[in-house]
């Protein structure tokens, strides 16, 4: 659905687009692109995380020019909440969208979720329906924060007995309006800066993944709601920064979960129960990704 010629007071409000790249390729030119066609006033950062590939030459290539666009080089890759954490420092606009690069935003879709906003004033952040390339609900666009017994029930298949919910909500029946969830996905998040600066940055102690749950789980403990907005959809190209070095982000991920945990529930017998599983999870994982590659390879 397209915005009105009639805008109303929250589509005049800037939104400074932050979008951490690493190797994105041709998709950041893409994002960056949709982004800058938003119907909505945007100021558009990339925080480049040392990427060795030819995406920001291309991204200089398409919109050099356009004043509306920085772009930050870091020297190294400082992951993904320590980079987006550069431009949130000091934001350009009363909402931030923290966008990833292989994410592609409609030309309304800004304009939307300021909307939603606008209609919230209770809401510090809220994050669109997100779909993968074939169509379908993505997992982590709205769901449940982790606690140490789900995770423990859930690794033994227990959830159902116990009537726990999991933790993605994605094929669930969509709600009809905006509704507050505990958590929805890094890939998109529409924040208000008001918010923002109640609730601090981004934990950089997460190099990549769980500091979108850490953020959210922050935003609720400080009275704001969480909102999943099923009535914007935004394609997401999942992993596409990722996808040489799959062991490397199970690395971070493991690291992330252990962290989250530790950080808000940990200290008992069942934290280092679970801790442990994640680390077994890990090590499972990397051998079946060296069986599969070859020694040598």
């Amino acid at each position: 659905m397209t915005q009105s010629n009639n805008a109303t007071p929250a589509t005049g409000a800037l939104t400074h687009v932050v979008i951490v790249n690493y190797n994105a390729g041709d998709l950041l030119v893409r994002s960056v692109s949709a982004a800058l066609g938003s119907t909505a006033p945007v100021r558009v950062t990339v925080v480049d995380n040392a990427s060795a590939d030819s995406s920001l030459a291309s991204l200089r290539g398409a919109h050099g020019g356009d004043q509306r666009l920085d772009i930050v080089e870091n020297s190294a890759n400082l992951g993904f909440a320590a980079a987006n954490n550069i431009p949130l420092a000091a934001p350009k606009g009363d909402f931030v969208l923290l966008l990833n690069p292989d994410c592609v935003v409609a030309p309304d879709t800004v304009a939307r979720m300021l909307d939603v906003m606008h209609a919230n004033p209770s809401a510090g952040m809220a994050g669109p329906l997100i779909r993968n390339e074939d169509g379908s609900e993505q997992v982590g666009c709205r769901r449940n924060i982790p606690t140490l017994k789900t995770a423990f029930l859930r690794a033994f298949g227990l959830s159902r007995l116990f009537g726990i919910a999991d933790f993605n909500q994605a094929g669930a029946p969509l709600p009809s309006a905006p509704a507050p969830v505990e958590a929805i996905s890094g890939a998109f998040m529409f924040v208000r800066r008001s918010a923002m600066d109640k609730v601090g940055l981004l934990d950089d102690g997460y190099f990549l993944h769980c500091e979108d749950l850490d953020w959210c789980l922050r935003f609720t403990q400080a009275g704001y709601q969480v909102l999943f907005v099923p009535s914007v959809e935004v394609v997401h190209h999942k992993g596409a920064c990722g996808l040489s070095i799959p062991v490397t982000v199970e690395l971070h991920k493991s690291r992330g979960m252990t962290r989250f945990f530790r950080k808000f529930q940990g200290g008992g017998p069942l934290y280092w129960f679970v801790a442990a599983g994640v680390w077994v999870r890990f090590a499972f994982f990397a051998l079946l990704a060296y069986l599969r590659r070859g020694p040598g390879r």
